[in-house]
């Protein structure tokens, strides 16, 4: 993937996914670290004293490079285009896939699509044939299932004790597990993009199993709410299905395809051709929410704010603790960045299908759960610059 390509630096080595994963590939310490070749440990030495002297910043392209730049001018951009384009936000609003506006959805399957076509389908069996590979996803699910959902409980009771709505909301998008964009941000800090969609595609079966039990448990059980809350599983497994079966499937299909006419041309040209859209994705997907939520953001900037604040400590709070507990594992960076980002990100998409179809477009938890990938982007972006600071400044490798 062109735009998200790893630089020279020790902390962001190629994963080389072409490459058939041999047994000896995967090291059954570090899950999915390549470790392709015999000379990897010198050349990875070498990269180390070279990377010191390298900036991350020239080892990337053009649109990532920026990528901060163009994320404050969409979001600002779609905050004036939702206050002073007239009927904007009907017109965003007006068609719905599963709960979600249809361009929104539209931009969620383009940013997923390039970075599932990267992934080693054919050589995944060797991966999960590793002990070490299901203890990284033992750690996964309590992250994700436990520790998250309970953090946000507890934030959203500290900061809301008096908005019942909007504190349902929040609860709501702590249950929700990201299966989209967390592999944008995998990507950009440069961790482990196939091991992240062995996680999201975990997580997405987990998440039909598990979202709506968890919500009446949370809502009802532990906060004691009075709304009648019938959360059907078509409704999560409808979300799940085509925001991440269509791009997989679609990705899958295009992989096994076109190798099996041109393996050389799907590497160098194919994917380097679709790389940049997984960012323009994202940029598109971000002006569009902050276009159809602009007005709210505007004239309910009290409730905004209220929600936002929980979510940013949420947001950093969990990711730090998710890379300090890492690293003393003794993880390496690529795994410690996946598990992190995972941990820290939330299927906004979910979140908003289920506040919509259980409380209502205009409810409290609508609301909430909208709020959420707002302030998620610009928070996971700036995670994306803290953790590889971080990498550099403590020499963390592979």
């Amino acid at each position: 993937m062109a735009s998200l390509q790893p630089s020279p630096d020790p902390i962001k080595q190629d994963h080389s996914f072409e490459q058939p994963l041999s047994k000896s590939a995967v090291d059954p310490e570090k899950g999915l670290s390549p470790d392709h070749t015999n000379d990897s440990k010198g050349h990875q030495a070498d990269c180390a004293h070279s990377g010191a002297k390298e900036s991350v910043y020239k080892g990337l392209g053009w649109l990532d490079r920026l990528l901060a730049l163009w994320i404050l001018l969409a979001i600002v951009v779609g905050i004036l285009m939702g206050n002073y384009v007239d009927g904007i936000e009907e017109a965003l609003q007006k068609g719905k896939f599963v709960q979600v506006s249809v361009p929104i959805a539209v931009g969620l399957l383009v940013m997923m699509y390039p970075i599932l076509c990267k992934v080693q389908y054919e050589t995944l069996h060797l991966v999960f044939s590793k002990r070490a590979v299901w203890i990284q996803l033992g750690f996964s699910i309590l992250m994700n299932w436990i520790i998250a959902p309970f953090l946000m409980l507890a934030l959203a009771w500290a900061f809301l004790p008096d908005e019942p709505g909007l504190r349902e909301g929040l609860v709501l998008v702590g249950l929700a597990r990201c299966i989209a964009m967390v592999l944008i941000w995998t990507g950009l800090a440069g961790a482990d993009e196939e091991y992240c969609a062995i996680l999201v595609a975990v997580n997405s079966i987990l998440q039909m199993v598990l979202t709506a039990p968890l919500a009446i448990f949370f809502l009802r059980v532990i906060s004691g709410s009075t709304t009648t809350i019938q959360i059907q599983y078509s409704v999560v497994a409808t979300s799940v299905g085509v925001f991440l079966g269509i791009p997989l499937g679609a990705a899958i299909v295009t992989r096994f395809a076109i190798r099996a006419i041109n393996a050389r041309w799907y590497q160098d040209v194919f994917l380097k051709w679709i790389a940049p859209w997984s960012l323009i994705g994202l940029l598109y997907t971000i002006l569009v929410l902050f276009a159809s939520q602009g007005r709210n953001v505007v004239h309910q900037i009290v409730s905004v704010v209220r929600v936002a604040a929980p979510l940013i400590v949420y947001f950093f709070a969990i990711f730090t603790f998710t890379l300090f507990v890492t690293h003393k594992l003794g993880f390496g960076y690529k795994l410690a960045a996946t598990q992190s980002f995972t941990a820290a990100s939330n299927n906004f998409e979910l979140a908003i299908a289920i506040a919509v179809a259980t409380y209502g477009p205009n409810s409290d938890q609508a609301l909430a759960t909208t709020v959420g990938p707002l302030v998620e982007v610009p928070v996971l972006l700036a995670l994306v610059y803290f953790v590889k600071w971080v990498a550099r400044r403590r020499q963390w490798e592979d």
